[in-house]
């Protein structure tokens, strides 16, 4: 089968052929549809070696829907034909975290060496992927793959990052949102839909801007020096109650403390390496700061679920295979505007 690869530290993906794969005993083997493209895998691929803790080469895409084309033994609950998305950040299962559903922050994956697919075991960026327990796949419901396979990560991960905060998002609260693409402009969906909240887009090009307004952001401000005076005068001066950052790089990182108000949620997304210092009186008086990681198996399912209302609706660009390099270059250039997306078979 075709299968795109991250092969050499420093090196571009590839399309390879690598043989069919199997499902053993307890896994699933997926027919993969659709697969999605994301800055975590040029995270990946700009590690050098010594911060990768898995053997090269990885079969890329941390974002999966497919059918089901096979079942080990002792599989049951599915059947051949069924449509699933693949949840990603797999635990071992049975820590405290995982038996809450909370696999995104298993206490055993590292001791175990599990690895979500696409950032660690073998990916949905090829014509089929296993799973490794049909735990990890939520039926689609008769979502449309495309559209859906982006919320297995970047509508997910919006949507634990505003779930956690929402008894702060009140009518008439603020929320910024720094960085309007892939996840950014899934968030500004996701706050529309859940709360009655004050939107406030931020990015670098008008085109992200423009997309920011058109899903639904009530003020679009250009992210620069002047962003943060921008978002006080926007908001009489008090600030926002949440700040969403889906870039994470040390200017939009202390933007988010500046615009953040009393008692305000810092939620810091985006993998950019900024640090956000706190101590008394900065940011301002109470202010939490997290960095938060995917989102819970039972959180895919409240996403699927909302987007089946027609709530939500992602931008994307569709890839052959073989273009899934093409797809990346284009994403590292910022010229993805909303989300890529690679069909493996089609």
């Amino acid at each position: 089968m075709k299968a795109v690869q991250y092969r050499e530290i420093g090196g571009a993906p590839q399309v390879v052929t690598v043989p069919d794969p199997e499902a053993g005993p307890g896994q699933v083997l997926l027919k993969v549809t659709a697969a999605g493209v994301c800055h975590s895998d040029i995270a990946v691929m700009d590690m050098p070696a010594e911060a990768l803790r898995f053997p090269l080469p990885l079969t890329l895409g941390h974002e999966g829907v497919g059918t089901v084309a096979a079942l080990g033994a002792g599989v049951t609950g599915l059947a051949v034909g069924d449509a699933v998305a693949v949840y990603g950040p797999w635990g071992c299962g049975a820590c405290p975290k995982c038996a809450d559903g909370k696999e995104n922050y298993c206490l055993r994956a590292a001791e175990l060496g599990i690895f979500p697919p696409g950032l660690g075991a073998p990916g949905a960026m090829a014509e089929y992927l296993v799973v490794d327990d049909p735990r990890h796949l939520v039926p689609l419901g008769g979502l449309d793959p495309v559209a859906a396979v982006p919320l297995t990560d970047a509508g997910l991960t919006p949507y634990h990052a505003i779930k956690r905060s929402l008894p702060k998002l009140v009518p008439g609260a603020a929320v910024v949102v720094i960085g309007t693409g892939g996840l950014g402009h899934v968030a500004i969906q996701l706050l529309r839909a859940m709360t009655a909240v004050r939107v406030i887009a931020l990015d670098v090009t008008e085109e992200k801007l423009a997309l920011a307004r058109e899903v639904g952001a009530h003020e679009v401000v250009l992210s620069d020096e002047r962003a943060a005076a921008a978002v006080r005068e926007l908001t009489g001066g008090t600030g926002a109650q949440l700040v969403l950052d889906f870039v994470g790089a040390p200017p939009t990182v202390a933007t988010a403390g500046a615009v953040a108000a009393v008692e305000a949620d810092v939620t810091i997304v985006g993998l950019g390496g900024g640090r956000l210092p706190v101590g008394f009186g900065s940011p301002a008086y109470e202010v939490s700061v997290s960095a938060p990681y995917w989102g819970s198996r039972s959180e895919l399912a409240e996403v699927l679920a909302l987007a089946r209302t027609g709530a939500l609706e992602v931008h994307v660009e569709t890839y052959a295979i073989d273009d899934a390099p093409l797809a990346y270059e284009r994403l590292h250039a910022g010229k993805i505007n909303g989300r890529a997306v690679i069909l493996p078979n089609g």
